[in-house]
């Protein structure tokens, strides 16, 4: 059986945002396991099994969630697959939800692959959803992702402080960036 190439979502010079597979898996646990990225979204890295992890990706791609998406980002040069963009919280009655990336692969760190990625998911969820503002909460002492998602079209909103940390809370609108 032939397995269908799955489906580009936006492109850019550097990057093309795809529907996730399970060829995706080995790297997305291999990310979330480390625990320096983990650090990164202020949670600790993964405790499951691989295993697990697989049988719970294959539900999420099987019957994904109304108010969550995660996309697979490729680096177009060579098609390899370097981390992660995804919206949740999805309000459709409010027209907005908010952004998360992870750039796994560490070859790839402030290089541009980030801002790219942020501000094709922009795109999409402005052009395609209709939202009207997409926020995301960064931590505070992760400067380069504060200048990323400024390069994108997100501006600084306020600090907050929620489950112990403390994050930058930024937002987009259509026509940012």
């Amino acid at each position: 059986m032939t397995r269908t190439a799955p489906r580009v979502i936006a492109r850019g010079r550097l990057v093309r945002l795809r529907e996730k597979h399970l060829d995706d898996a080995e790297r997305d646990f291999g990310w979330r396991s480390d625990a320096e990225l983990a650090a990164f979204d202020a949670v600790p890295p993964l405790s499951i099994s691989f295993r697990s992890f697989v049988a719970t990706l294959a539900e999420e791609l099987e019957s994904p969630g109304a108010t969550r998406r995660v996309f697979a980002i490729e680096e177009t040069a060579g098609s390899r697959h370097i981390g992660n963009v995804m919206y949740y919280g999805y309000d459709r009655e409010r027209a907005e939800g908010e952004l998360g990336i992870t750039i796994g692969d560490r070859d790839y760190w402030g290089r541009g692959y980030g801002s790219e990625a942020a501000r094709l998911l922009l795109d999409h969820l402005f052009d395609e959803l209709g939202l009207r503002r997409v926020y995301l909460h960064t931590l505070t002492w992760n400067h380069r992702a504060q200048g990323a998602f400024r390069k994108a079209g997100f501006r600084r909103v306020r600090t907050v402080h929620r489950m112990g940390h403390d994050f930058v809370l930024m937002e987009a609108y259509p026509g940012t960036g």
